[in-house]
């Protein structure tokens, strides 16, 4: 996982090193490995890409590394749940999928129980709100970085 979380920080700086990092340890995991890390990778991955089907793409194999065959659903990975599902709505919103980007807002909002009701909670809340918002305008844009910070 250190090594995860470092290739992780470099996203913010320079992205496209982030980015080869995260696929050199995904192709290391392959298709193996911890399903917490895979998540993990993927979720990061799918903020880093340059399209909104390249980032669908990424946040549907974060979900199925939680929903893998023979992967229990440990109370860690049901806490990554509502922010999985609102990064998916996102990316299905972005591509101009917004009865699917509906579908995945009822999960996320469904999973919020799981979050406590501190700083994290209320930003994964707060960014449903506003993926919520932008698909009811009808808006396939991104999100501005102080408006919704993609990952969550």
């Amino acid at each position: 996982m250190a090594d995860i979380f470092a290739a992780v920080r470099l996203g913010g700086e320079r992205p496209a090193a982030a980015r080869r990092a995260l696929l050199t340890l995904w192709q290391e995991l392959d298709n193996g490995g911890d399903p917490l890390q895979r998540c993990v990778i993927a979720h990061h991955l799918a903020d880093l890409q340059d399209t909104a089907a390249q980032s669908l793409r990424w946040d549907q194999r974060a979900l199925g590394a939680v929903f893998g065959p023979g992967v229990p659903l440990d109370e860690g990975m049901r806490g990554f749940l509502p922010a999985l599902y609102l990064n998916l709505a996102d990316s299905h919103r972005r591509i101009g999928e917004f009865e699917l980007a509906r579908m995945q807002l009822t999960i996320a909002r469904g999973h919020l129980e799981v979050l406590a009701a501190d700083a994290y909670g209320a930003l994964i809340r707060t960014r449903l709100d506003r993926v919520e918002a932008a698909l009811t305008s009808g808006t396939t844009d991104r999100l501005p970085a102080d408006l919704l910070g993609r990952r969550c």
